[in-house]
């Protein structure tokens, strides 16, 4: 099994993943990728109110999986 880390970008920044998962293979790492993200999103829409939220799960030079909100209030 490899290594594999799950950074996490947004606006103001990026958290380094220290402690990783060892996972057998890619589709492995694709799932705990998204898992993650959507983790990380559900909470980030929780606090976007009126604004744009960017956020992205980097596993190195493996894959990145990213997620946008935007919201927009007509009235």
């Amino acid at each position: 099994m490899t290594p594999y880390y799950f950074d996490v970008r947004d606006g103001a920044g990026i958290v380094i993943d220290h402690e990783g998962f060892e996972l057998s293979d890619l589709l492995a790492v694709q799932r705990e990728a998204i898992l993650s993200l959507s983790d990380q999103s559900r909470d980030a829409a929780e606090k976007a109110i009126g604004s744009l939220t960017e956020l992205s799960v980097e596993v190195g030079p493996v894959m990145r999986v990213s997620y946008k909100f935007d919201l927009l209030r007509t009235n």
